[in-house]
């Protein structure tokens, strides 16, 4: 009888809203996992489920074949990867780095452009489908770098999502995200005016969803969110924090190709205005907040 083939130890670095639902999607695929997070409560549920606790990326780059990270903001991921105590220090040659945090394609490729002088092979792989898609396992994942690394782990992506596409060399992951949130930022604006304009108009916002989220209307933040508006559920599957950052780097990224983004540019201030008063920590759905 032929040996089992041994799945690789994976170092997963970021237990937030997502990332803790990731990682335990891959221990139910039978994945040993060494976890890293800034606030180790946050990891609790992980660790008791059986996950190893390290100390530091740098640690747990020592034991890990496979690293993923899914963090805040791209100065996290530098941090992460180069700084003092980051996962660069201790990689063994032949880890593969997996980095779904939504960050600038820049740092995609000058991550990759690191790896290849230590012998490390680094995708950019940021995802999309919220506290949702991370915990029934259906997130789409946009990945960039070389396309036999990224066949390599095919397997461990599909423990995290469905909808998995290679977009080509290191950076268009990064860079098919922010087509991604260009599409989100005018959708949920028009998801809310919609909401407010039945309310105004005297209708019953359900019947109108009912009607409308299933004809040409039809969107992800239509059926998933639109919901929690109803409900006044603003807790977080996606923080709006970090969407503005998102906008952010796509609104950098249209300036360098010399394009105008009206509608990213309208959805980003609404959405600073409602930051402003108090809303950073909550769900994108919370744009609702910006016509009270």
């Amino acid at each position: 009888m032929g040996s089992v083939e041994k799945k690789p130890v994976i170092g997963f670095i970021g237990i937030g809203v997502m990332g803790s639902s990731m990682a335990s999607n891959l221990m139910d695929k039978g994945y040993d996992l060494i976890v890293y997070t800034r606030t180790k409560e946050k990891a609790e549920e992980l660790l008791d489920k059986g996950a190893e606790w390290s100390e530091s990326p740098r640690l747990l780059a020592q034991s890990a074949d496979v690293i993923i990270s899914i963090v805040g903001y791209p100065k996290d991921v530098e941090e992460i990867y180069l700084g003092e105590e980051g996962a660069f220090q201790s990689a063994r040659k032949g880890t593969i780095v997996i980095d779904m945090t939504t960050s600038k394609p820049s740092l995609a490729k000058k991550l990759y452009a690191e790896g290849k002088k230590k012998g490390i092979s680094v995708l950019d792989a940021p995802v999309s489908g919220g506290d949702i898609g991370a915990e029934k396992g259906t997130l789409a994942i946009m990945v960039g770098g070389e396309k036999e690394v990224y066949e390599k782990a095919l397997p461990i992506l599909q423990a995290m999502g469905t909808n998995i596409v290679y977009q080509g060399e290191a950076g268009a992951g990064q860079h098919t995200k922010m087509c991604n949130q260009i599409v989100i930022a005018s959708n949920m604006v028009g998801v809310c005016e919609a909401i407010v304009y039945a309310e105004k108009a005297g209708l019953n916002p359900q019947k109108v969803l009912d009607s409308i989220s299933t004809g040409a209307a039809a969107s992800w933040s239509l059926s998933n969110l639109a919901p929690r508006i109803l409900n006044e559920d603003y807790s977080p599957g996606f923080f709006v924090k970090h969407f503005i950052k998102d906008m952010q780097i796509a609104l950098e990224e249209a300036a360098e190709m010399d394009m105008k983004v009206p509608g990213l540019t309208l959805s980003k201030s609404m959405y600073e205005t409602i930051a402003k008063k108090g809303e950073g920590d909550s769900g994108t759905q919370a744009l609702r907040k910006f016509w009270d």
